[in-house]
């Protein structure tokens, strides 16, 4: 059974970046989309970026990363990196990768989850 262990959050003033990493125990053919959603304090659940490993294929969910964070797969170290820049107060969040066959925006398309990240942006 594959399992996700999301990594590498912290607090950060804003303007300030962090890279958030998502380690498979085994990718399989099941797991070629890792997606990366956040849920902030008091709000649902939303998604942020998602990766197909397979075609390098890239998903922009919220408007409010684009030309912030980008997505990244290592293949080898079985490893999706989400990098952060430029963080703002609004960023604050549990960071959370997902796995499943496809990219999508609803978190019920994906049926395996690491643990969650915290990511703090203090001004």
């Amino acid at each position: 059974e594959v399992q996700l262990q999301a990594s590498g959050g912290g607090l950060v003033q804003a303007g300030g970046s962090l890279r958030l990493s998502c380690t498979a125990s085994g990718f399989t053919t099941r797991h070629d989309a890792i997606g990366w959603f956040r849920q902030a304090p008091g709000k649902e659940r939303e998604a942020v970026l998602c990766i197909e490993r397979s075609d390098g294929r890239i998903y922009y969910y919220a408007d409010s990363v684009k030309g912030r964070f980008t997505i990244s797969s290592d293949i080898a170290r079985n490893t999706v990196t989400l990098q952060m820049n430029s963080l703002k107060l609004s960023d604050t969040a549990v960071y959370f990768c997902a796995g499943d066959q496809e990219c999508s925006v609803y978190q019920r398309d994906f049926h395996t989850w690491g643990q969650g990240t915290l990511v703090t942006v203090s001004s």
